[in-house]
C-alpha cells in the first residue's frame, strides 16, 4: 500500500482511493478526485453506468440511482478530504463512519450515463469529528446536497 501521506498528486485515481477508503465494489462509488485543498475541500467524480447493480431493481425499466447512494458518494469524499487532510500512522488503520445527514434535499434524478461530480467542504472539525456540506452535480446543476457528520475510529 502506497503512503497515504505522500504528496498530494491530482487527479487521483481509483487505486490510490481504494488506498485512502475501506470501501470496494460494487460500494466503492469514486472513480477520480480531481480538486482537493486538504482541510478545506475536495471535488470528486463518479460514472453512472448501466452496469451498476442497483440498477436491477431500481427500477427495472425506469433506472434511478437510489438518493441514499448519492449521499454515501458525497460521504466519501468527505472521507478522502479527511484521509488527505492530516498524517496517519500507516500502521494503524482509521475508519470514517457517517454518523448523521442533515439537511439532504434531492433536486433531480440520476441516470445511467450520468457523470456525478461530488464537491464537499470541510465545515469544522473537533476530535475524531467533522462536519461537511456536500453538492452532488451533474452537467453543472445541483441534484442533491447534505450536511454530514463523521466520526473516525482508530484501530
Amino acid at each position: 500500500m502506497n503512503n497515504p501521506n505522500a504528496a498530494l498528486e491530482l487527479p487521483i485515481g481509483v487505486e490510490r482511493i481504494a488506498e485512502l477508503l475501506p470501501h470496494r465494489y460494487p460500494f466503492l462509488l469514486l472513480d477520480r478526485v480531481t480538486a482537493c485543498e486538504p482541510g478545506v475541500r475536495v471535488t470528486a467524480i463518479k460514472n453512472v453506468t448501466i452496469n451498476e447493480p442497483f440498477f436491477q431493481g431500481h427500477f427495472p425499466g425506469h433506472p434511478v440511482m437510489p438518493g441514499v447512494l448519492i449521499v454515501e458518494g458525497m460521504a466519501q469524499a468527505a472521507g478522502v478530504l479527511t484521509m488527505l487532510s492530516s498524517p496517519r500512522d500507516p500502521n494503524r488503520t482509521t475508519v470514517f463512519y457517517l454518523v448523521r445527514v442533515d439537511k439532504a434535499r434531492f433536486n433531480h434524478i440520476v441516470v445511467p450515463g450520468d457523470q456525478l461530480r461530488f464537491e464537499v467542504e470541510q465545515k469544522r472539525a473537533l476530535r475524531n469529528m467533522s462536519q461537511f456540506q456536500g453538492c452532488a452535480y451533474v452537467d453543472g446543476a445541483v441534484v442533491a446536497e447534505a450536511e454530514m457528520l463523521c466520526a473516525g475510529v482508530t484501530g
